[in-house]
C-alpha cells in the first residue's frame, strides 16, 4: 500500500485558504521598500503616545510589574474604564468589562463567543476589514449591506429590516466609521434600535473611534433605552490616545455575557500586556487634555485634505468621525485598485482602493489624514499632479 504524497496545503482550513489578504496592508508593504514615497494609507495617530502615559508604564517596570494580570484586567483599569464610558451615557461595572489586546481581539472574541455554525451577520459596508473574515472564522455568515454616498455612507432601519431573517443573531456597527469617516446621530441610531429589539438580535458596536467626532458627542447605542443588554461594546487606546502598538483594549457587555467572553481570552490569550494596562490607568485618569488637543489638530487636517481632494474633482463629503476621507474618483475612469497602483508607481503616494472595505468601496480610495499637514500638502501636490495627467490624458 502506497502512502499518499505529503502536501501542506491539504491541512489548510479551507475557510483560512479562501480568506484574502488585509488590502490596506498590502499598499502600505510596497510603499516602505520605495524612496520617498508618502503614505497617507495607514490609521495610524502620527502623534507619539503622549509622555505621562509612557512614563506610567516605564514605572510600572520599574517597580517590578511584570506578571499576568487576571484574565480580565486589572480591576483599577476596569473601574477607570467604567468611569471613563459615563461621558458616553454608559454605565457598567468591572464584572461587565474585559480587557483585551486591542480592539481587534475584542471584535474576534464576541463573533467567537456569541456565532453558531451558519449564524448570520449583518455588516454594513464599506467598513473597517476584520468584520468578515472573524465571521467566518467562528462559522457565521456575512451579510453584507452597501451604503451610499448620498446618505453620507449612515446606516438605515429600513436597510436592516430587508437583511434580517430567521438565521440573523448579530448587526455589526461601525461609527465613527472607518474608512468613509461617516457617523451615526442619536436619531438614526433610535430607529435602528426598535428594528434589532422587534426582531430579537444582537448588536457589535465597534466605538474605537468615539472620542474623534467634530459636530458633538458621540452617542453609543448601547445606551439607548433597552439596548446594554443586546449590545457589545468595544472599544480601545489605539486611536484616542495614540496607543496603537501598546495594544490594548477593552469589550463591554451584560456580565454573564462578559464571562463567556473571558473565558475564550482565558484559553487563547491568558491576558493583555500588564505594561500596556498601567498606561492606560493613566491614559484615562489624566490624558484628557491630550485627547482634546490631537482631536483639535485632525479637525485642522480634516479641513485641509478635504478642500485639497473636491479642488481635484474629487469630491468627498466632509467627515464628521475618526480621520479617515473616503473621495470618489470615478470621474479618472480608473478603478479603484488601478487609481491606487498608479499613483504609487507614478507620484509616489500611497492610498488604500475602496474596495479593500467591500464592494461598494469601489470608485472611492480611503485617505488617512492622521498625518502632518506638511506631509498632506506634499502629498496632495503630487496627488493633484496625477489627476491633472490623467485628464490631460
Amino acid at each position: 500500500m502506497m502512502n499518499k504524497e505529503f502536501n501542506i496545503n491539504d491541512f489548510i482550513s479551507p475557510t483560512v485558504a479562501n480568506m484574502q489578504p488585509s488590502g490596506i496592508r498590502k499598499f502600505f508593504d510596497i510603499v516602505n521598500t520605495m524612496e520617498d514615497a508618502i503614505s497617507l494609507g495607514v490609521g495610524e495617530p502620527d502623534f507619539v503616545t503622549p509622555w505621562h502615559i509612557r512614563d506610567a508604564g516605564v514605572y510600572s517596570l520599574e517597580k517590578g510589574q511584570t506578571y499576568y494580570t487576571s484574565n480580565s484586567g486589572l480591576l483599577e483599569l476596569r473601574e477607570e474604564i467604567c468611569n471613563y464610558v459615563r461621558k458616553f451615557d454608559l454605565n457598567y461595572t468591572p464584572d461587565e468589562v474585559l480587557v483585551t489586546v486591542g480592539g481587534s481581539e475584542a471584535i474576534d472574541l464576541a463573533m467567537r463567543t456569541v456565532l453558531s455554525p451558519g449564524d448570520e451577520v449583518i455588516i454594513p459596508e464599506p467598513s473597517f476589514v476584520c468584520y468578515k473574515p472573524c465571521t467566518a472564522l467562528a462559522g457565521g455568515v456575512p451579510v453584507t449591506i452597501q451604503t451610499k454616498a448620498e446618505n453620507a455612507f449612515k446606516l438605515t432601519a429600513e436597510e436592516v429590516l430587508e437583511k434580517i431573517t430567521a438565521k440573523t443573531k448579530l448587526l455589526v456597527l461601525s461609527y465613527p466609521n472607518n474608512p468613509t469617516g461617516a457617523i451615526m446621530e442619536k436619531n438614526d441610531l433610535e430607529r435602528i434600535a426598535e428594528v434589532v429589539k422587534e426582531k430579537n438580535i444582537m448588536v457589535l458596536s465597534d466605538e474605537i473611534y468615539a472620542e474623534l467626532t467634530y459636530s458633538g458627542k458621540h452617542t453609543s447605542i448601547a445606551s439607548l433605552p433597552g439596548m446594554k443588554e443586546r449590545t457589545i461594546v468595544v472599544n480601545g487606546f489605539s486611536k484616542a490616545f495614540a496607543m496603537t502598538g501598546w495594544r490594548l483594549g477593552f469589550v463591554m457587555a451584560p456580565a454573564v455575557l462578559t464571562k463567556q467572553l473571558t473565558k475564550v481570552h482565558q484559553y487563547a490569550i491568558m491576558s493583555s500586556p500588564t505594561t500596556s494596562q498601567y498606561a492606560a490607568i493613566e491614559a484615562l485618569r489624566n490624558g484628557e487634555d491630550s485627547v482634546k488637543s490631537m482631536v483639535m489638530e485632525y479637525n485642522d487636517r480634516r479641513k485641509v485634505i478635504t478642500d485639497a481632494f473636491n479642488k481635484m474633482g474629487y469630491p468627498c463629503f466632509s467627515p464628521l468621525g475618526a480621520f479617515y476621507i473616503f473621495p470618489c474618483i470615478k470621474s479618472s475612469g480608473l478603478t479603484s485598485e488601478e487609481f491606487c497602483e498608479r499613483l504609487l508607481r507614478e507620484q509616489k503616494v500611497a492610498l488604500v482602493p475602496g474596495t479593500a472595505f467591500g464592494e461598494s468601496g469601489e470608485g472611492f480610495v480611503r485617505v488617512s489624514y492622521a498625518y502632518s499637514v506638511k506631509q498632506i500638502t506634499k502629498a496632495t501636490e503630487r496627488i493633484a499632479i496625477f489627476a491633472k495627467s490623467l485628464q490631460e490624458g
